[in-house]
């Protein structure tokens, strides 16, 4: 990857560091000083386009103001040839760089260069990482928050691996436990009630409610008829829970497909719990003297474990004592391993049998409590789930219609489910706004998802692409291609907007950097709305068509080069670059 911005702040620091080697050689300043200084980009153009603290962070050392020092450094400062026309003095005695006609160059060939590959890097190359999102139960429809986890852990997956990574992204499917039994007896009582009528049989008082309860029941009764109505409990629950799983998982499926989601692995709980791998990482726990029993009940000794970890941490021994931390059941009195027991068999599974060494999970934030707990397990089983296991939490949707909150869609009557949105909201419209911040709560707009003019973020971008290619078909058609970087005179974009435009192109490496690094690819979105209003304030001010064709030439290859940009980052948001609007 050519990162343009890095490449630049690599090179006032090799200038500087050259320049001051210069200085001393000249008896201007002393030998030997260390310096640790940093480039930054200046936020007001007016001071250049990056600027060194060097003079300032030298000043002590070298018992020179650092004016004095900036000013020493400008004499011995050789540019020729470097990606900057000039520098001044700023300030208390900042270094501020120009950009010269070079870099704006090599931005352009870099993304001719690269294509389809701008903007990636081979920053976590070698690294194998999982990203778990959405694991929404399989006992009914998926709602707004699986809606919002799925687009914001494929994203991110398609971030980690534009960064090097080698990314698997995984469901996990909680068929096993108590809420599989509570579906089986809500499916139970609905069936009876077909068979008895709704007053012969209670509901259970924690049953799922849901419509699709009674449609689940309704379908069993039409395959089986009364052949459950007489079976013993445990029969007619496997078969009911059977039954709901197999309709349900398949639904599940085909929804994230239609929302471009798919996964390398859906994994079922219910495997940890027949091969025997959540009795063994439960009894692994006990022989490294991390469980203890109680009331029947076999318990982690979760406070022991984090209270040790905040220690190492650096916190005072009343610091722990204010967090009031509790231990966790593993194994209730009558045998069954809670869902916490299978959840730490999971993750031990991701690491200790299945080799990843990071593993990401995207959960909402309700589960926050759950975070130190499960990483505390992973510590105890000598897994490093301190530095091996993040979790990003993501708020709550709202979901809103001219200004009001909606819960039902108005289609169904019902709660909105992921499907009812996709039947009301463009696919790549609902991608788009879910990626927003994930630990900000977000206010879904419907009307504005749908609307075609410049508030609708999606829109104004994607018109962009859409704009740029409708300029190169009809150049196209009059016979312009667009020119190779080697046949453009940069001189002829040198306009504010066009050097503007050139620098947003090159934002585009850092942007991905940060996506990776924060886990919050909606540095994208953010990113490719910053470059579609660099360009339409370009196209506004710049005319391609009818100039004269060097300077036709050179605003075409600029078009052209955003186009490109524009596509990779919607790429990476699972999102269409439509040439056509």
């Amino acid at each position: 990857m050519i990162h343009m911005i890095q490449n630049a702040k690599d090179q006032v620091l090799a200038l500087t560091h050259a320049a001051y080697e210069a200085a001393v050689a000249a008896g201007k300043l002393p030998a030997a000083v260390a310096v640790r200084a940093n480039v930054e980009i200046p936020k007001d153009p007016a001071n250049g386009d990056y600027t060194t603290t060097f003079a300032l962070a030298a000043a002590k050392a070298m018992k020179k103001s650092p004016r004095e020092i900036a000013g020493i450094l400008l004499e011995n400062l050789k540019l020729e040839d470097s990606y900057f026309a000039s520098a001044e003095i700023a300030g208390a005695g900042f270094l501020n760089f120009r950009l010269a006609e070079k870099w704006y160059r090599e931005v352009l060939a870099a993304v001719e260069s690269e294509g389809a590959a701008y903007g990636r890097s081979d920053a976590l190359k070698g690294q194998r990482i999982m990203v778990e999102f959405v694991s929404a139960n399989p006992t009914g429809p998926m709602h707004m928050g699986n809606a919002r986890g799925g687009v914001l852990g494929d994203t991110l997956a398609s971030v980690l691996e534009a960064a090097g990574a080698d990314v698997w992204r995984e469901f996990y499917v909680n068929d096993a436990g108590n809420q599989i039994e509570k579906f089986a007896s809500s499916l139970e009582a609905r069936y009876l009630q077909i068979i008895l009528g709704e007053d012969a049989v209670a509901f259970p008082e924690d049953g799922y409610h849901g419509d699709d309860i009674k449609e689940l029941a309704q379908a069993f009764y039409e395959q089986y008829g009364e052949q459950y109505k007489d079976a013993d409990t445990a029969s007619r629950h496997a078969a009911l829970a059977k039954f709901g799983l197999e309709r349900n998982i398949p639904k599940m499926k085909s929804d994230l497909k239609r929302y471009k989601i798919e996964y390398d692995q859906w994994f079922f709980e219910s495997t940890l719990h027949e091969s025997g791998y959540v009795a063994d990482t439960v009894n692994k726990l006990t022989e490294l003297g991390w469980t203890y029993e109680k009331e029947g009940a076999l318990w982690l000794a979760t406070s022991r474990i984090l209270a040790e970890n905040y220690r190492k941490a650096g916190k005072s021994e009343k610091d722990i004592e204010k967090l009031d931390l509790k231990d966790d059941v593993l194994r209730r009195a009558n045998g069954f391993y809670t869902y916490f027991a299978a959840d730490i068999a999971y993750h031990r599974n991701k690491f200790a049998e299945r080799g990843f060494d990071k593993v990401i999970n995207v959960w909402g934030a309700d589960h926050h409590g759950h975070v130190a707990r499960l990483k505390g397990a992973m510590d105890a089983l000598g897994l490093d789930g301190t530095h091996r296991l993040d979790i990003v939490l993501m708020q709550l949707v709202k979901l809103l219609r001219d200004g009001e909150v909606v819960r039902m869609s108005k289609r169904t009557g019902k709660a909105i489910s992921l499907s009812d949105l996709l039947d009301e909201v463009p696919v790549d419209a609902a991608r788009w706004f879910f990626n927003a911040k994930p630990d900000t709560q977000m206010d879904f707009d419907l009307g504005l998802a749908v609307r075609e003019d410049s508030e609708n973020p999606i829109y104004y971008v994607e018109y962009a692409h859409a704009r740029i290619c409708s300029v190169l078909r009809n150049l196209a058609a009059e016979g312009y291609a667009v020119p190779a970087i080697a046949d453009v005179d940069m001189s002829l974009l040198s306009g504010e907007t066009e050097l503007a435009l050139i620098k947003q192109i090159s934002q585009f490496c850092e942007e991905l950097r940060l996506a990776a690094r924060d886990y919050d690819p909606s540095h994208i979105n953010r990113y490719l709305v910053d470059l579609a209003g660099c360009f339409h304030r370009f196209y506004t001010v710049c005319r391609i068509k009818g100039e004269a064709p060097a300077v036709l030439a050179a605003r075409l290859k600029l078009a052209d080069t955003t186009r490109s940009v524009l596509k990779n980052g919607l790429a990476l948001l699972g999102v269409d670059a439509p040439e056509k609007m």
